[in-house]
């Protein structure tokens, strides 16, 4: 038997492995992270790796064996030492005796963490028990698409003597128990009843792969898979095209019909808390969405639980002919199947719950498919959103391996049962198999994942907000973009200066997730150019909660008595006031069609009602906007909200105080300085002279208006709207009159 690959790649190093060898846990997160590495091997958080070793006793300084697995939520791919649970197997073992049966097989939990090694404190995961009760040092339990095709087939037993015979193995079938303790026992007399067996598969659930060593077990594991994959593969050869053939093949302007329609489906599948959406149209979402087979298939849902987890019962397939149908009836069939999915919901739910259950959690989808367009994604943030997708993307992989193992019309009993009798609780599609709407209900309303969700972390303030950010690169955006990235918002950086916009989304990335910072670059005096942003953050994220705009001009005067000239006199109105009225016009369309509670703030000034000599184009263009702000809204009013600030002068960080009009501003308030003189001690002196002229004697700086901005932004001002805050430290002429 080779050991060599067709489809994967042996990522063990010899060398590498071989710095590690004195230390077991490091190389257990190093076989881990090769596994995580491949989304075919195991999805994002799927799976679980473990090793039983020896280490030394805290209270004895003997030594004594413990085991150490991938802890609850962990992630392979990412996992790093401190991410393993240590618990003594001994005490594990004793657990057999304290056992009470299936029927009480949750309590067994609670005894994990008294079964803990040491000071470690990381939650054990509900699979414990399937590594610490299997005779092997190491042990992988994966979720390879290849795999669960064959583990959610109808003929998935006949399908795996098949594979097993072809490729000289010895792996057996175990029909489908819910992840536990008792599936723990069972796996376990399986293998001790089969010495000989090198793997075991789980009926629509997964694989699990063993060796004595770190590396027999990864190559163990690579190896089967690989096989699973030659397997299926051939037998795809024989069975083209897939899923019956497309219907609808993809729409050539698909980006533009989905950022069309984005906003209306995000409104529609928050009903409950709002959503962050990730639209992914690769090549096997397309093939599936317009597929013949897509509906039908997409009903049954997935049958893997690591799947099922993550895209909820099934997603929901949005009957729609591109080409033939247009835009505006899509919107139209997307409310009407949103309605018909929480109706369905939540008689699954009715039907399913008892009086020990979870209350009803969320009734909308979390995955949605159209023809022609491909997979929209929703979850609590861009992350889980873009995971989401990937798992249905390998839902569609599996159902894709099960169609392609169909030889004949499949017969009851199915092998995922246990018993005949159960067979017909199953339901399969052309060979696929998928999970009982009983089993799923258990898995989904399960009184242990319920748990593990209430000891998540309260949400930040601006969870699940998307806020686009014009003049973003520089001054106050970059400090209100920092902030909402603080509290937890999805934020897109727009600026003129796309390298500006760039960088300051890369500090935002950094202070929480590249998946919840984008950026794009940005004309406020061109409608097309407000529009393509628009539709980029659409795009992004699925809408726009909140729109803020810091970016203006401020035109040093070129004539002779030091006014600006016409053409500047203009630019200054098309970017302050105009602008902001484009900017509001545009982005009208996504707060219609999202149904939802948003909001606007625009950056005004002090100085639109404060006089001045040789600053009328400024000051005028700020004195339009305050009342702009006021017609907006009303125009926008009562689910819009738009407000505005206005600073007195923000020097530190400005993009309008370049050296030349700092200089300009020092001799017209006749201030000394020397032409050598850097351009922020030029700055810092002007600032100083601006602050003595308020009442508290402080410079206004970028982050006080920021605090302003984001204030006014959230829920915490929802009562308030039509209105400008000053942000001027006391100065006593902008007091209104």
């Amino acid at each position: 038997m080779s050991d060599s690959t067709v489809h994967l790649r042996d990522l063990w190093e010899e060398r590498q492995a071989a710095e590690l060898s004195g230390d077991q846990l490091a190389l257990l997160r190093y076989r881990s992270n090769l596994l995580g590495a491949d989304l075919r091997i195991t999805n994002f958080g799927g799976g679980n790796t473990s090793s039983k070793i020896e280490l030394p006793d805290p209270f004895t300084s003997k030594p004594v064996r413990v085991l150490a697995v991938k802890g609850s939520g962990g992630d392979l791919g990412s996992i790093e030492e401190s991410g393993f649970s240590l618990l003594y197997l001994d005490r594990l073992e004793q657990l057999k005796n304290l056992y009470r049966g299936e029927a009480f097989e949750d309590e067994m939990v609670s005894y994990y963490p008294i079964s803990t090694f040491g000071q470690n404190r990381v939650a054990a995961s509900i699979d414990t028990p399937l590594h610490a009760f299997l005779p092997f040092a190491h042990v992988d339990h994966l979720h390879p698409d290849w795999a669960i095709a064959i583990a959610a087939s109808a003929n998935g037993k006949v399908k795996l003597d098949e594979f097993n015979e072809k490729f000289h193995r010895n792996i057996i079938w175990l029909s489908w128990r819910r992840p536990g303790f008792e599936l723990a026992l069972e796996l376990e007399r399986a293998v001790r009843g089969k010495p000989a067996c090198d793997g075991a598969l789980l009926g629509s659930h997964g694989l699990f792969t063993w060796g004595s060593t770190q590396q027999e077990c990864y190559r163990n594991s690579i190896r089967t898979i690989d096989q699973m994959g030659n397997f299926i593969v051939q037998h795809q050869e024989k069975r083209v095209p897939l899923f019956g053939g497309v219907d609808y093949p993809p729409s050539p302007d698909r980006h533009a019909i989905a950022a069309s329609i984005l906003p209306t489906l995000r409104g529609m599948i928050s009903s409950n808390r709002r959503l962050i959406s990730h639209y992914t149209d690769q090549e096997d979402a397309l093939n599936f969405a317009g597929s013949r087979w897509a509906k039908n298939l997409g009903e049954l849902g997935t049958s893997c639980p690591d799947h099922f987890l993550r895209t909820r019962i099934c997603p929901m397939f949005v009957e729609w002919k591109p080409g033939e149908e247009g835009v505006e009836t899509l919107k139209i069939r997307l409310e009407a199947h949103a309605t018909k999915y929480r109706e369905q919901y939540a008689s699954y739910y009715k039907e399913w719950a008892t009086p020990a259950s979870p209350r009803l959690r969320d009734s909308n989808p979390s995955v949605v498919i159209i023809p022609g367009l491909g997979l929209f994604g929703f979850g609590k943030n861009k992350k889980e959103a873009r995971i989401t997708t990937e798992f249905f993307i390998n839902a569609i992989h599996v159902m894709a391996g099960a169609t392609v193992l169909e030889q004949g019309k499949p017969e009851h009993p199915y092998p995922q049962a246990r018993h005949p009798a159960l067979s017909w609780d199953f339901v399969s599609y052309h060979n696929y198999v998928a999970l009982p709407r009983s089993e799923a209900f258990g898995i989904e309303y399960w009184a242990l994942e319920e748990a593990k969700l209430q000891r998540m972390p309260p949400e930040a303030e601006f969870s699940r907000k998307i806020v686009l950010v014009i003049g973003g690169g520089s001054g106050i955006g970059r400090e209100v973009v920092l902030l909402l990235a603080r509290k937890g918002a999805h934020v897109v950086v727009a600026d003129l200066n796309d390298g500006s916009a760039k960088s300051v989304a890369g500090e935002a990335a950094a202070i929480v997730s590249a998946d919840m910072i984008s950026h794009v670059t940005v004309n406020i005096g061109s409608i097309e150019s407000i529009s393509a942003a628009i539709k980029h953050a659409v795009l992004q994220f699925g809408g726009i909660d909140c729109i803020i705009n810091t970016a203006a001009i401020f035109p040093v005067g070129t004539t002779p008595n030091g006014s600006p000239s016409e053409a500047q006199w203009n630019t200054a109105f098309l970017i302050n006031v105009t602008g902001n009225y484009l900017l509001a016009d545009q982005i009208a369309w996504v707060f219609r069609d999202q149904k939802s509670p948003a909001s606007m703030v625009l950056t005004s000034s002090a100085n639109a009602v404060v006089p001045k000599s040789g600053s009328e184009a400024y000051d005028v263009s700020k004195t339009a906007l305050n009342h702009l702000i006021r017609e907006l809204a009303i125009r926008f009013g009562p689910l819009v909200r738009v407000n505005g600030i206005a600073p007195a002068t923000v020097i530190a960080g400005s993009a309008m105080f370049p050296r030349d009009r700092v200089m300009q501003s020092l001799r017209k308030y006749g201030i000394e300085f020397l032409e050598s003189e850097s351009t922020e001690d030029l700055r810092t002196k002007l600032a100083g002279f601006y602050a003595q002229r308020t009442i508290t004697h402080q410079p206004i700086l970028p982050e006080d208006c920021a605090k302003a901005i984001v204030w006014l932004a959230g829920d915490e001002s929802s009562k308030t709207t039509g209105h400008i805050i000053p942000v001027d430290g006391g100065l006593q002429e902008a007091f209104l009159r």
